[in-house]
């Protein structure tokens, strides 16, 4: 029977139907959720029905068979008693009244979404009425009984089928969020970053946008516990919603393959440029010693370390200055700008590596930890020790002999002045470093992110580039690795209002 048929039998008897649900049940309401079942089952049944003749008489049976099943389901609620109703008289119970079946069942309603679910929970689960569920989810009755029609549908194709999921629900990848921003902390945010599931989502719908059911079945995770983290991600701007009902990330995200070509394609310009700026402060040596005195009792490697950083930090602000447009920032959330990225590279060590920390209010240092250099090395990673933050404090305060540079401001300008011509090349090389980045992520990110690929990887170039140098450094003989205890890309200075302003402006959280 063609399905128009159907149709106009249905509009044609409506009101007989109505009147059969009526006498066998004494509640409007009931009748009505009685009638809406049997119309979806004649409509369903329709298209099977070969002899249009014998319809009329095959509808009844429909109908005490719906009407059977609306019972069961009255007097004792069950799982294995969802309706669904098939041309070849098979009943939907039959399919899942095994514990497995309704395990898979029970799995396909965690696959729901919204609307769905909320509909299916209210009127199987709680056993309300059509009118009932539509009160309460404030849905018209028209669209909870299409809800659940489609339900039911969804659930049967969902129960037959041998679902696996993804990788990521026993073995999630390794993610991290970056942000680089000034203003005021949010703790909501801040958990974010936190959290394993954030960033799972972000990933599985980088490159391609995906439903909450398709993010549901690759993270192992029910759709009622993801569509609270899709709004959070929804609300920061990290994911966007597209026409279609998909998700996708809307974040650039540096990858463990993007990292390698980009590091692969830089090295030559990049060594060769290491070995002019570090040549060139070299032969500037007796002249920075002459600005300051614990200059000339620094071995030249000692010296070499922490001039490099010095260097690097002047001619990224330089080469700042030379892209005003890409210094653009972002509103993160309510009191805060900045940016936010995401790192997928577990060889990436994405610490508190390279920037200002304030000793007290006289002095801060400027250092860097390379990933190149032994953690004996380090600055950021050992300052938490009390040994280490007690001789810090002797050193700057002439206590015990000086093992790195204490400038005052005007010591500091000079050095940097003497070191013009290496900065202005470092600042090319930052250059050289920005347009082979943006190259690379033009090819590996996906096409919706495009515009954003300029302003994430000028504002996070020099975070993500200070272990490549020094690691570049040391691999082309350029620096040796100390043969000293304590920091070594450090330097100490006479702190300064501007300084500490200018550290809030440029905070990194990873």
């Amino acid at each position: 029977m063609e399905p128009i048929s159907a149709v106009r039998f249905v509009e044609e008897n409506l009101r007989t139907i109505f009147a059969y649900a009526l006498s066998r049940v004494s509640e409007r309401p009931d009748a009505e959720d009685l009638t809406n079942d049997i119309v979806l089952a004649i409509l369903q049944s329709a298209d099977k029905i070969k002899n249009e003749e014998a319809f009329y008489g095959y509808v009844w049976g429909i109908a005490a068979n719906t009407y059977r099943k609306f019972m069961r389901k009255k007097s004792r609620f069950s799982w294995d008693e969802i309706e669904d109703n098939v041309a070849d008289g098979k009943d939907f119970t039959e399919e899942v009244s095994d514990r497995e079946e309704e395990k898979m069942l029970r799995r396909e309603i965690a696959l729901l979404a919204g609307e769905y679910r909320e509909c299916t929970i209210a009127y199987y689960y709680e056993e309300l009425s059509c009118a009932e569920v539509s009160k309460k989810l404030g849905l018209s009755l028209e669209m909870v009984k299409y809800y659940l029609f489609k339900t039911r549908k969804i659930l049967k194709e969902g129960i037959c089928m041998e679902r696996e999921f993804g990788e990521k629900s026993f073995h999630p990848a390794h993610f991290e969020f970056v942000t680089i921003f000034s203003g005021n902390e949010n703790e909501e945010y801040d958990r974010l970053f936190s959290r394993k599931l954030p960033g799972q989502i972000l990933l599985s719908a980088y490159y391609t946008p995906m439903t909450v059911r398709e993010l549901a079945i690759e993270l192992g995770v029910a759709c009622v516990y993801l569509e609270d983290e899709l709004a959070l991600l929804e609300k920061y701007r990290l994911i966007s919603k597209t026409p279609a009902g998909k998700y996708q990330t809307r974040l650039v995200i540096f990858t463990e393959e993007s990292r390698k070509e980009f590091w692969k394609k830089s090295e030559s310009f990049l060594i060769s440029a290491l070995a002019a700026i570090l040549s060139g402060t070299e032969e500037k040596l007796d002249k920075i010693r002459e600005v300051n005195r614990i200059c000339g009792q620094l071995s030249d490697n000692r010296l070499l370390w922490a001039l490099l950083w010095s260097v690097m930090r002047q001619g990224l602000g330089k080469f700042e200055e030379e892209h005003p447009a890409l210094q653009e920032k972002e509103a993160l959330y309510e009191g805060a700008a900045g940016i936010t990225y995401g790192i997928a590279d577990e060889e990436f060590d994405c610490g508190e590596f390279a920037g200002y920390a304030g000793i007290d209010e006289k002095y801060y240092a400027s250092a860097a930890d390379f990933s190149v250099l032994p953690e004996r090395n380090h600055y950021f990673k050992n300052r938490g020790s009390a040994v280490f933050r007690e001789k810090i404090y002797k050193t700057v305060y002439g206590e015990i002999q000086p093992e790195f540079m204490i400038l005052t401001e005007g010591e500091e300008k000079k050095i940097f002045k003497t070191l013009s011509a290496e900065i202005s090349m470092m600042a090319q090389l930052y250059n050289q470093l920005f347009s082979c980045d943006c190259q690379v992520m033009g090819a590996h990110a996906p096409g919706n992110v495009n515009k954003e690929i300029s302003r994430i990887v000028f504002q996070s170039l020099f975070f993500r580039t200070v272990g490549l140098i020094g690691d570049c450094a040391v691999k082309a003989g350029l620096l040796a690795l100390p043969d000293f205890e304590g920091p070594a890309a450090m330097y100490i200075r006479e702190n300064t209002k501007a300084v500490k302003e200018a550290y809030l402006e440029r905070r990194l959280k990873c």
